[in-house]
């Protein structure tokens, strides 16, 4: 395929947006020294818990306003009045994304009526990357983990949620069972050689893609990389070669 000099690929920048950037850190301007330092790579952006209770939702919406997309990772869970109100005004910050727990269809189908109105997407998280199964039992869970994780899934489905947060290891029962359009975010990525951390449910971003992710987050291997840059780039490469065209 002839490329005109100095454009991006096609598939390159399809890639691209298939990664994004967590960043896990509670300091706004070492989140800005990310992104900055990702320019011309990364393009969405996760700000989870600890950005949030600083600065967070400032940082967040003006990011949005300057063309960024934002996924923020807020995880709602609470009676579903509250988390109607929530997603509403999440909703006007410009957010890409928002996460909320799919325990419970009550909270999911508050979450949908609070969007109503904005393109937002709602992705619900089925199990956290870093829960294993003798975590369910803990819980006083018996159902197996890939179980519930589907369970969920399909929960959130007939909510009427756009997608789910899952790791790489459920990705491909939830692509089989509930179809194409159904979105499949991915934590838990490690390209190969790197930290698992915290992380129990694991992939490389080659095996998440060839699973049925759509969307591969990525945090430490990226932010703490010496040249994030050329981390994201890498990750980006190694989705490339994964995807079927």
């Amino acid at each position: 395929m002839n490329q005109i000099p100095g454009t991006i690929p096609e598939k390159r920048l399809r890639a691209a947006d298939k990664l994004i950037v967590a960043l896990d850190t509670p300091d706004s301007r070492k989140a800005l020294a990310i992104v900055e330092a990702l320019s011309g790579e990364a393009r969405l952006f996760k700000v989870g818990l600890e950005l949030i209770y600083s600065d967070g939702l400032i940082f967040a919406r003006a990011l949005a306003d300057a063309g960024m997309g934002l996924f923020l990772d807020a995880k709602l869970l609470d009676i579903p009045n509250t988390v109607e109100r929530a997603a509403a005004n999440i909703g006007k910050i410009g957010m890409s994304f928002l996460t909320v727990h799919g325990t419970d269809r009550k909270t999911l189908d508050a979450a949908v009526r609070g969007r109503s109105g904005n393109q937002m997407k709602l992705l619900a998280v089925t199990v956290l990357t870093s829960l294993e199964q003798a975590d369910l039992a803990d819980q006083g869970l018996s159902v197996s983990l890939p179980e519930l994780v589907l369970k969920r899934a399909r929960m959130a489905k007939e909510a009427g949620f756009d997608g789910v947060i899952a790791s790489p290891q459920e990705a491909a029962a939830i692509r089989a069972e509930l179809g194409a359009d159904f979105l499949i975010v991915t934590p838990g990525i490690r390209p190969s050689g790197a930290a698992t951390g915290d992380q129990q449910r694991i992939a490389t971003p080659a095996a998440a893609i060839a699973a049925g992710a759509d969307y591969l987050v990525v945090g430490r291997p990226i932010t703490e990389a010496a040249d994030p840059g050329q981390a994201a780039a890498s990750i980006i490469s190694e989705i490339e070669n994964a995807l079927p065209w």
